[in-house]
């Protein structure tokens, strides 16, 4: 990776943490983010200050701006010419789109469009997207396997990631733009975001608050520590999107296509009992929650379970961080963090 690599969101959890690594690698590297108030923006910005401090180089250059602002963000395609495209800019939270469902058309649907077409028009080499593990919905059939169907998403946030996939697509077999999905699955860590369970719990632990379980506590993720999730990214960058030669229009892989399009889960591929994350949670803070069980929430789903095979044998991917060496290193942040 030689070249300009733009990155949406690079003020976001998952944004800072690879801008900080690809400029290690003495990359160039673009930031785009609005720093919305959807939570706290001094956090945005603190992450900003660690990837600044990691510019030995002078390597990074950052923009604050909505996607949705097409011809800003064309000025800044234009300037920069950059060759590959991580698009991680999107108006997260399942929760928060049954509040406030037109923030999630707008950044989610009109914002990714807009940089479907400034790659089109600027000879990009390599789009990468973020979808989402949310994307499976109602599905119960674990683990998760991109080969299966998804189409019953259970929340708009889940729609607007499944429409990304559609839409990429599409400029992928009009365009012949390399492009990768890639389906998130519940990113935890240091720098994380505040309106996630980590944060949530940890916080209320620490202030002698209650937590709130959701389904009784009957609920699985597969914690993926944010390490895993750059490397997987990384990985990504060095090989784009091909299409699949064996790819048969009467039986279609919806993981890949006659087009260079392709999606793969990345997690941890070792779910996690909500109830033992919340208890290591409890050993890396030295103190115990004080628990609220409640029912499910619309639009939240019992379990996920990543199989990563695919993008194994893809780029050669396997987390490697275990989920209670995760914890630690979070909790060893959060109070750093917040003291």
């Amino acid at each position: 990776m030689s070249k300009s690599i733009l990155i949406t969101g690079a003020a976001g959890f998952i944004g800072a943490a690879l801008a900080k690594q690809l400029l290690e690698k003495e990359l160039r590297v673009i930031g785009i983010d609005n720093l919305n108030d959807y939570y706290d923006p001094g956090l945005k910005n603190a992450r900003l200050k660690v990837v600044e401090d990691n510019n030995s180089q002078s390597n990074w250059i950052f923009y604050k701006l909505n996607l949705e602002d097409k011809d800003d963000l064309h000025r800044i395609f234009s300037k920069e010419k950059p060759k590959v495209v991580i698009n991680l800019a999107a108006q997260a939270g399942v929760r928060y789109s049954i509040e406030n469902p037109g923030a999630y058309i707008q950044s989610n649907v009109v914002g990714f469009g807009n940089i479907l077409e400034e790659c089109r028009h600027s000879e990009v080499e390599h789009l990468i997207y973020a979808s989402s593990s949310s994307v499976y919905g109602g599905n119960r059939n674990l683990p998760f396997n991109e080969t299966q169907p998804v189409n019953h998403p259970v929340s708009l946030y889940a729609a607007t990631k499944k429409s990304n996939e559609l839409m990429a697509h599409t400029y992928s077999h009009l365009y012949k733009l390399p492009a990768t999905g890639l389906r998130f699955f519940t990113v935890y860590g240091p720098w994380g975001r505040p309106d996630m369970a980590p944060i949530l719990f940890a916080k209320a632990i620490l202030n002698n608050e209650p937590i709130k379980i959701f389904n009784f506590g009957q609920m699985q993720r597969d914690f993926t520590y944010i390490d895993d999730i750059v490397e997987g990214v990384l990985r990504c960058c060095d090989k784009p999107a091909t299409t699949n030669e064996k790819f048969d229009p009467m039986s279609p892989d919806p993981s890949t296509a006659a087009a260079p399009h392709r999606i793969f889960n990345i997690g941890n591929n070792q779910p996690t009992e909500l109830m033992r994350f919340i208890q290591l949670l409890e050993d890396s803070l030295g103190k115990i929650a004080i628990k609220e069980f409640l029912p499910m929430q619309p639009g939240d789903v019992i379990s996920t379970s990543a199989d990563t095979s695919a993008l194994n044998e893809w780029v050669g991917f396997k987390p490697s961080t275990s989920i209670e060496k995760g914890i630690k290193e979070f909790a060893t942040w959060y109070k750093s963090y917040y003291s």
